[in-house]
């Protein structure tokens, strides 16, 4: 079995009972990371989980998939997440989507159904949809639990964002262990960029002294922001490299905006984001643009 790379699935495996928090199950007793890249390799879930409530007879599959718009694709990853795993394992998973902005009229379907031709057989399955910004971010901040925190940013409040973003860094400063607080600051920034493009707004999470150089964090961005480039067109994955950019390195000269405003091949776009990510400067990423 080949080496699979867990970097990107940080939240996952540290905050699983957190996030399915998030869809309403708060009586967890145990939980479990499992590895997702035993359910069949080069199709794999964001993460696997084993669950064991309170109230249920566990333990229990869990399958979570995160999701930064409800594009239309997320449909067959569930249908596929879901039958892959009563295929390995005999079990029927429950199965979650997080949804984290929305995007136009774009829903996420909360189930699938097919027949074959002439009807002798069918199929029919229904999940789990958390759409972020329907979740009370209140409620979040509230149970003071550092696993929900970085999910705040893009939930709903009536709050402003600074006294949002504000009230997510108390709580993460309350973290034991110089690591964790670490990790946690610089995966809420991540996912509050999605949202806020002031980096002013950003420096209260740290700005980009916690962007800490490391193949966890380095890699989650790259895989959130890969998901975002590749449900846009080509200005929407230009915007999205500057988010990037402007997280990391702060505002951009009106030329390097330009620049990459400029671009309409998206084979260019997508070889740009793990350098959006990765570049030691602003200047290393021109190079990359450059050779685009």
């Amino acid at each position: 079995m080949a080496e699979y790379d867990r970097s990107s699935k940080w939240l996952i495996q540290n905050h699983g009972a957190a996030i399915l928090r998030l869809a309403g199950i708060t009586d967890i007793v145990r939980w479990t990371p499992l590895q997702a890249e035993l359910v069949h390799p080069g199709q794999l879930p964001d993460g696997l989980l084993e669950v064991e409530t309170a109230s249920g007879h566990g333990p229990n599959l869990y399958v979570i998939e995160i999701a930064t718009y409800p594009e239309r694709r997320l449909t067959r990853q569930l249908m596929r997440d879901a039958l892959l795993v009563y295929l390995n394992r005999d079990v029927l998973p429950e199965v979650l989507a997080l949804v984290l902005r929305p995007k136009g009229k774009l829903r996420a379907e909360a189930g699938f159904a097919a027949a074959s031709a002439i009807g002798w057989t069918s199929l029919r399955l229904k999940w789990r949809i958390v759409e972020l910004w329907n979740v009370n971010g209140d409620v979040l901040t509230d149970a003071l639990d550092p696993g929900l925190v970085p999910w705040v940013p893009l939930a709903h409040s009536d709050a402003t964002p600074e006294q949002v973003l504000r009230r997510c860094r108390d709580i993460i400063d309350r973290v034991q262990g110089e690591d964790q607080r670490a990790n946690l600051l610089a995966v809420t920034q991540v996912l509050a960029a999605l949202r806020y493009n002031d980096p002013g707004l950003l420096k209260i999470l740290g700005g980009r002294g916690t962007m800490i150089e490391s193949p966890v964090l380095r890699e989650l961005e790259a895989e959130w922001t890969a998901k975002a480039l590749a449900e846009g067109k080509a200005e929407g994955k230009a915007e999205a490299i500057m988010d990037v950019l402007r997280v990391r390195f702060g505002d951009l000269p009106g030329q390097l905006d330009a620049a990459i405003l400029g671009l309409r091949d998206e084979a260019s776009l997508d070889a740009l984001v793990l350098a959006a990510v990765r570049s030691d400067s602003l200047a290393d990423f021109r190079s990359h643009i450059a050779s685009s």
